[in-house]
């Protein structure tokens, strides 16, 4: 029997990247997996490229900084499944600028978009949840965890900061109700997002250099750990974050 037989998963930000692949490894071990986007028509291209291996997901548009959309989408997957069992609160959509020139609605956007976005698909799973125990796995970043000279992450770096702590806390009111909460913070990641900057010769040069391990990530390395966050091997994981960079942070 596939681990996750049955289980209802709900996936944010299932258009591409870390995702599309999270969407596709789960249904192919059994869930029922409800994927969201705001990008109607990548979505729809995850759904068709798990249809041509006989996979299945069921795809919503969803803005996740609307909290009425995000109920909307939360409890219509409930109800549809019957319950929640996962949580992967992995979209995220930022800008980058130095503080001397960051503006109030870059600042608004970033917060809207990677913090107030978790916290409503999290509040609002949260009642399905407590009924049989479940699992929250919130994608941060090593930004949380150190400042950067290449790129002005004045706004991700808050946000991806709070995620950690805002994971902590829910490890501790889920407990008394078998709710897991778990982050994990990759490194450099080849997505769709990422993959012009990282194509530069001189870009894999400087990885090579700030990587011990010498690449960037694929995002098979972060789904690989989502699984076992999600699985009852991981039961006694909860509260805390798991830095997945190619030692980056170690250096």
């Amino acid at each position: 029997m596939r681990q996750f037989e049955s289980k209802t998963v709900l996936i944010t930000g299932t258009g591409g990247g870390l995702g599309r692949v999270a969407a596709y490894q789960f249904a192919a071990d059994g869930a029922i997996v409800h994927g969201c986007d705001i990008n109607e028509i990548t979505n729809q291209e995850t759904l068709r490229s798990l249809k041509a291996d006989g996979l299945s997901m069921m795809p919503s548009t969803v803005d996740l900084g609307d909290s009425d959309a995000v109920s909307g989408w939360v409890n219509s997957a409930a109800k549809k499944s019957g319950n929640i069992d996962v949580l992967i609160n992995n979209a995220s959509a930022a800008r980058f600028s130095t503080m001397d020139i960051i503006t109030v609605e870059d600042w608004q956007y970033t917060i809207r978009n990677e913090l107030d976005s978790l916290f409503y698909t999290s509040k609002f799973a949260w009642p399905h949840l407590k009924k049989n125990g479940g699992v929250i796995i919130n994608i941060a970043s090593v930004a949380a965890h150190h400042g950067s000279t290449a790129a002005g992450n004045t706004a991700h770096t808050a946000t991806k900061g709070a995620i950690l702590a805002m994971t902590r806390q829910l490890a501790i009111e889920g407990a008394p109700y078998n709710i897991r909460a778990v982050s994990i913070s990759p490194g450099v990641i080849m997505t769709p997002g990422t993959a012009a900057i990282l194509s530069d010769p001189a870009v894999h040069e400087t990885l090579k250099k700030n990587i011990p391990l010498g690449r960037a990530g694929q995002p098979s390395d972060i789904v690989s750990i989502m699984m076992f966050a999600a699985s009852e091997a991981a039961g006694y994981w909860t509260g805390s974050d798991l830095i997945v960079d190619g030692g980056m942070t170690a250096k």
